[in-house]
């Protein structure tokens, strides 16, 4: 699927450098645009886990969802990313790799207050003794880490470490005392 989504940018690419007066740069050929292309987030359909959309409001207009009847829904490589309209997704794919870094700050923004975890998910350091926690996105998962070091461990295998964020963040289950009955 991403071979044909490529392959239609090239096309869309060349296209518009022929029709904008550029047609040099429209036969500069696919290698050129591969380099472009490659700084580009890709558009896929396939959601992961960690991707679904944690915010309530449009990451473009800020309005909260719903407001303008259904919200659309677009999916960046893994990323599920709603708006309120069909005109904030052309904004926000107007500049898709500043669009997401300010979608990443707002998420951190957003989430930082609940993440469950006072130590890193990754070396059991507390957060925050080893200077500042680095904070990190994964897909729309907000991941803190007690050094940067701790990334490259966490990207090995970021369903285990998502597993543990996700246990400490459920409430634990209430176990009756002693003098209470148990039915």
């Amino acid at each position: 699927m991403k071979n044909y989504i490529f392959a239609a940018l090239v096309l869309c690419v060349s296209m518009i450098n022929a029709f904008a007066g550029e047609p040099e740069a429209a036969k500069t050929g696919e290698a050129t645009i591969a380099k472009e292309a490659t700084a580009v987030v890709a558009v896929t359909s396939e959601v992961t886990p960690a991707g679904s959309y944690p915010l309530a409001v449009c990451p473009v207009s800020g309005e909260t969802l719903g407001e303008m009847g259904s919200p659309v829904t677009k999916v960046y490589d893994g990323r599920e990313v709603k708006f309120c309209c069909k005109n904030c997704v052309g904004t926000f794919e107007k500049d898709l790799k500043s669009s997401m870094s300010i979608l990443d700050k707002k998420i951190i923004e957003a989430k930082s207050a609940s993440y469950p975890l006072g130590t890193c998910v990754v070396s059991g350091e507390k957060l925050g003794g080893m200077g500042e926690p680095v904070k990190h996105m994964y897909k729309n998962r907000l991941v803190e880490f007690c050094c940067g070091n701790c990334i490259a461990t966490f990207e090995k295998d970021p369903d285990k470490y998502l597993a543990m964020i996700d246990a400490a963040a459920k409430p634990a289950e209430a176990v009756p005392a002693e003098n209470e009955k148990k039915e």
